[in-house]
């Protein structure tokens, strides 16, 4: 899996295959959808048009495990089956949940058919999303199976440490959703400016090149060519260890600085 990708959070279907094109000719080989983001159709569009091969690219989607519906190995494939189709894909080389929802105490049982596709090879690996310390915890009690991968919120101002020693301990790779902190407060900081000014790159290139020295797998999002094509230039430069401190040390007592949901009480 390329340790940085394009995501497509919040792009309309309509201008999925415009957006996936351009990351893909500008050298992007990983993109990240889900069910939920509607816009897979728009996705598999641009995988076909780009004329690369299915071995040069790494798809990432999500089962959308909404508390509408109960969510039973039938319910589970049939949405698997779903995504695949609007893809135009024979195989997804890694498939999430998108929430623990542990209120619902289903997303072990929802695991246990994650298995099932996994071993039929029409995911290539599975894991999970937003899942929690304890979480993982309960998955490794009930299964052998370990997750790929956790994509979670992870930036600066919201490091999540406790986190990713959790998964550098269980074999788990780190992905980092809204690595740049959806382009808020943290890319305006005096801080991550000055760093800026210091290697002659943007704030948000400062920010991606952070992620990738800590290990982070990142996907950022974008619509504009030359920003998708900036965001990709981040591997002609390395941070000194003490600016890599200094962006550390902007989330120190940061619990409170998340900016999605708290996946312990996330279940619309």
């Amino acid at each position: 899996m390329p340790q940085l990708g394009f995501g497509v959070w919040q792009v309309p279907d309509a201008d999925a295959e415009h957006a996936v094109g351009t990351a893909l000719e500008a050298g992007y080989r990983s993109i990240d959808t889900a069910a939920i983001y509607g816009n897979e159709k728009g996705t598999g569009k641009a995988v076909a048009a780009s004329g690369l091969s299915r071995e040069e690219l790494f798809v990432t989607t999500k089962l959308w495990n909404g508390p509408k519906q109960r969510w039973g190995r039938d319910e589970v494939l049939r949405a698997f089956d779903d995504s695949l189709g609007k893809l135009g894909l024979d195989h997804i080389d890694l498939y999430l949940i998108h929430w623990p929802r542990p209120m619902r105490d289903d997303f072990v049982a929802i695991w246990k058919t994650f298995e099932e596709i996994a071993a039929s090879g029409r995911a290539k690996a599975v894991g999970v999303s937003n899942f929690r310390p304890e979480d993982l915890e309960r998955l490794a009690a009930e299964s052998a199976l370990v997750p790929a991968v956790n994509q979670v919120e992870l930036h600066p101002l919201f490091p999540q440490a406790e986190l990713r020693a959790v998964h550098a301990a269980r074999g788990i790779a780190t992905e980092a959703w809204s690595p740049l902190g959806q382009g808020r407060e943290l890319l305006t900081l005096p801080a991550v400016a000055a760093l800026a000014a210091k290697y002659g790159r943007s704030a948000a290139q400062v920010v991606l090149r952070w992620h990738l020295q800590h290990g982070n797998i990142v996907i950022p999002k974008s619509v504009t060519p030359a920003r998708i094509r900036e965001n990709l230039d981040v591997f002609g430069f390395e941070l000194e260890a003490a600016d890599v401190a200094a962006l550390d040390a902007l989330g120190a007592g940061a619990a409170g600085r998340r900016i999605g949901p708290d996946p312990a009480a996330f279940d619309v």
